[in-house]
């Protein structure tokens, strides 16, 4: 047992470096294999990632936001769980009670800056001429 504590991390360490490494080693021998300039490898890339050649910068940044947004949400989400099990689990103690109260009450305060950060850019994206609406119609 002991020999097995001693080397655990030592598989764990090898195992997080082939699980890195080997399908890095297939996608690029295929690419290169296939292409004959930089433009060749970018685009098979591209195409076998899934990604649209004719995607446009605006594109790009709306998906980026709408992706932090979500995950903004999610951490909101956490927080107000959080909050709740500590309200619930306080047993009558005024400081944890106090403590969770305040968690829930900055976990709905940044919930409203989220919203309001979605609102903007979606008013941006919609309204201002810089490339036709951005990808962001109807909602992010």
């Amino acid at each position: 047992m002991k020999i097995l504590k001693k080397f655990t991390p030592l598989f764990i360490l090898i195992i997080l470096t082939l699980s890195f490494l080997l399908p890095m080693s297939q996608c690029s021998a295929g690419l290169l294999a296939s292409s004959s300039g930089m433009t060749d490898q970018t685009d098979a890339l591209r195409g076998s990632a899934g990604f649209d050649p004719n995607t446009s910068i605006a594109d790009v940044i709306a998906t980026i936001i709408r992706v932090v947004l979500g995950l903004l949400g999610i951490i909101f989400l956490v927080l107000l769980v959080l909050g709740g099990y500590q309200w619930m689990t306080a047993g009558g103690n005024e400081d944890q009670v106090t403590k969770a109260q305040d968690r829930i009450k900055t976990a709905i305060i940044g919930l409203v800056i989220v919203l309001a950060a979605y609102a903007i850019t979606a008013w941006v994206f919609t309204n201002l001429p810089f490339n036709s609406g951005g990808g962001m119609t109807g909602a992010i």
